[in-house]
């Protein structure tokens, strides 16, 4: 796979999962590459072994003086911030400095790219946009931010009729010339601020996202986002909105089309198209919006109506997010292991209409539980605590629902299971880290899988 940068001096700076992916793709393409990375050789494990075999040089800790200026091209993983002073000296020694997603669309520049970005939902809305396009019949590429690096697809540059893609803001930072065919801001709220000075600039950095846009290309917008609107502003092509409401904030572009919530599924307004939403990996307000924005990118990218119903039909969800485990005698189980802060919970509560019981603790954040409570009023017949922060849960719910505390996620699944009454759903919604338990969230909602197929 030869291209302009066989022969050229390149550095990947960032041995994650995407520097591994541009690594990759750099040897293919016949470029000289040096590895960089904060970690010692015995951090980097396989890594370090696989890079040293393929003859790429190897740096770890700090860089050293004048390294990145001797490059002609410096690939950065989203991790690394751009603003770090020896990236920015080497820019102005004349160093080229791209994102990993900007290496690899050059290889995939001919493929058309569905770029998926905002705070919350990016990873869903990408997986069901996929599900939407397969569905439609293509050879279809879905990553990115989530799942595997684009640097991946670019293995097989003629592998893919789409590419739907999540990004993050890091990554898109990185972009010079990438160009989406397709580009949804999914919302906008306080995120990121240990990187970005403001919030203002954090909506920059999504807004890239519709930078290189041109003719035949579309973008879409939370119509109800106030910040997301504004940022329509930075796209110069056809520009679409989706609502729960029908409500569009003022102060964006004019809208070419609209999607909007209705009784059951929503309506593409434009096309005069209604879709039904009875798939419960796609319950709660927050998946009806995602729901709309992967529809209005499948349909605008050429995806039949019928593609698209039987997509939304289809989509079986993504782990650890609402996920439905079983349903025994009438009670249906839930994971949602993925929520491990207080706002994630609250979205969770707000999917279902009552009759929860909600498995809830774990290393807490700090945040306060008392929205938690709030939401849960009418709602919440029951909480199981478990892990480190699992007696502030039942103080905040003291009065407020009966608490059971079981200390263990199998002492909570066995207790939820004498508790439940058919109609009941059992819900693990956390709104705690994990570590204090398990290796991670989806060690724990593993776990919790494994202990609900048991019963």
């Amino acid at each position: 796979m030869p291209s302009s940068l066989s022969g050229q001096k390149v550095l990947v700076f960032g041995l994650a999962k995407s520097g591994v992916a541009a690594l990759r793709l750099l040897l293919a393409q016949g470029a000289q590459v040096t590895a960089l990375d904060a970690r010692d050789e015995a951090a980097l494990g396989d890594v370090a072994r696989e890079l040293k075999s393929q003859g790429v040089k190897l740096v770890t800790g700090a860089t050293p003086p004048g390294l990145l200026e001797e490059q002609e091209l410096v690939v950065v993983s989203p991790g690394v911030p751009l603003a770090l002073p020896e990236l920015q000296a080497a820019r102005k020694e004349g160093v080229r400095i791209w994102g990993e997603i900007e290496l690899a669309w050059r290889a995939l520049s001919h493929v058309p790219l569905i770029g998926i970005t905002g705070t919350n939902g990016k990873s869903t809305t990408t997986a069901l946009a996929g599900e939407l396009f397969k569905k439609g019949g293509g050879r279809t590429f879905v990553g990115g931010n989530l799942g595997l690096p684009l640097a991946e697809a670019a293995l097989k540059p003629n592998g893919w009729d789409t590419l739907v893609v999540e990004l993050s803001s890091f990554q898109l930072e990185g972009i010079h010339q990438l160009r989406a065919k397709g580009a949804v801001i999914l919302n906008l709220t306080p995120d990121h601020l240990d990187r970005y000075p403001s919030h203002e600039a954090y909506g920059e950095a999504k807004a890239r996202i519709f930078l290189n846009q041109g003719p035949g290309d579309f973008a879409v917008v939370n119509a109800e986002d106030a910040h997301v609107v504004r940022l329509g502003n930075h796209a110069n092509v056809p520009v679409y909105g989706f609502s729960l409401t029908g409500k569009v904030e003022p102060g964006g572009p004019k809208l070419t089309g609209l999607a909007v919530a209705r009784q059951g599924g929503f309506r593409l307004d434009f096309l005069g198209e209604d879709y039904t939403l009875t798939n419960r990996a796609l319950r709660g307000a927050h998946n009806a919006q995602n729901a709309m924005a992967a529809a209005l990118l499948a349909r605008l990218g050429g995806v039949p109506r019928e593609a698209v119903q039987a997509g939304l039909d289809s989509y079986p969800g993504l782990p650890h997010r609402l996920e439905s485990v079983r349903v025994l005698d009438g009670v249906e189980w839930v994971n949602d292991s993925k929520a491990t802060n207080v706002d994630s919970v609250l979205v969770a509560l707000r999917a279902f209409p009552g009759n929860l019981l909600l498995i809830a603790g774990g290393k807490g954040k700090g945040a306060p539980y008392q929205p938690m409570v709030d939401e849960s009023r009418g709602k919440v017949k029951a909480v199981l605590t478990i892990g480190q922060d699992a007696e502030k849960i039942a103080a905040a719910y003291q009065g407020q629902a009966p608490v059971h505390p079981c200390g263990t996620l199998e002492s909570a699944v066995r207790r939820a299971r004498e508790l439940a009454k058919s109609g009941d759903t059992v819900l693990l919604s956390p709104a705690c880290a994990s570590y204090d338990q398990f290796k991670n969230f989806e060690d724990r909602g593993d776990t919790f899988k494994r202990f609900v197929q048991a019963l």
